[in-house]
């Protein structure tokens, strides 16, 4: 059987995506999800992305890690999304959509940049080495310097799979100070085996919030450099946490083709 796929990235966070409204595709085939992330083997993702119906919604987002398995939401994954409905012609300037994690709307710009607002945070765990919050997936932040030489890789595995945060795992997050509110992030990806480590572009709307919260950040818009560009997270201050989350960024197609279930 074949289907049709979309690549789309989102600040160098790769996916790809599939029109699933008619559920042909065989979402229970992890290993098929696997070899089409596979960036060896297949066509190569950070994740893979089901657009499906859902009553009183415009579409559905279902989103799969590279290692098959359907996973947490991905801010960078759900603007992507967006952009592919337009492409698709079933939104035109916003959506209203369904995920994993609730509700989410979002704005698209003549030129595909995606202002997708997250859910509310209300809780922050705040220690002298770190910070965690849940925006939809859990992430740890942490401050480093030197991030360009810093070693994600081996030390975001270690903090992943410590027994801080046992099997579910989190994204793990290091941040460097650029400017009073601009910051640089490289992120360790939790995924789901130990060889699916790094993700470089994730984690933007909780490290935001979690300077915010620690006063690195004084405004309620933070810029996050990260290797694929720029993203940019604005917020309110709630009374218990954040409201009126968004992240923003763009959201580029790249190519499409036909992928061939044997």
């Amino acid at each position: 059987m074949n289907f049709n796929f979309y690549k789309y990235q989102g600040t160098g966070n790769d996916f790809v995506i599939l029109d699933n409204r008619q559920l042909t595709f065989p979402k229970n085939d992890t290993n098929f999800i696997k070899n089409i992330c596979d960036r060896r083997f297949g066509i190569g993702a950070d994740g893979l992305m089901l657009l499906e119906d859902q009553e009183g919604y415009d579409f559905k987002m279902v989103y799969y890690n590279s290692d098959g398995n359907e996973s947490s939401m991905c801010g960078n994954g759900g603007r992507c999304l967006v952009a592919f409905a337009k492409k698709l012609n079933i939104i035109e300037k916003e959506a209203n959509f369904i995920a994993v994690d609730g509700p989410h709307y979002a704005k698209i710009s003549h030129d595909n940049v995606v202002s997708l607002q997250m859910i509310d945070v209300k809780e922050i765990k705040a220690t002298p080495d770190y910070l965690f919050l849940n925006t939809g997936s859990p992430h740890h932040i942490q401050m480093v310097t030197n991030i360009d030489t810093f070693d994600v890789k081996n030390t975001g595995a270690q903090i992943r799979y410590s027994d801080l945060y046992g099997q579910v795992g989190s994204n793990i997050n290091f941040v460097e100070q650029v400017n009073e509110n601009e910051f640089r992030l490289r992120t360790y990806e939790r995924g789901g085996r130990r060889r699916n480590f790094i993700l470089r572009y994730g984690g933007a709307t909780a490290a935001a919030l979690a300077l915010h919260y620690n006063k690195l950040a004084t405004e309620n818009m933070v810029d996050l450099l990260v290797q694929g560009g720029r993203l940019r997270v604005t917020f309110d201050v709630a009374k218990n946490g954040y409201k009126n989350v968004f992240l923003i960024g763009p959201a580029t197609y790249v190519f499409e083709g036909i992928i061939e279930k044997k």
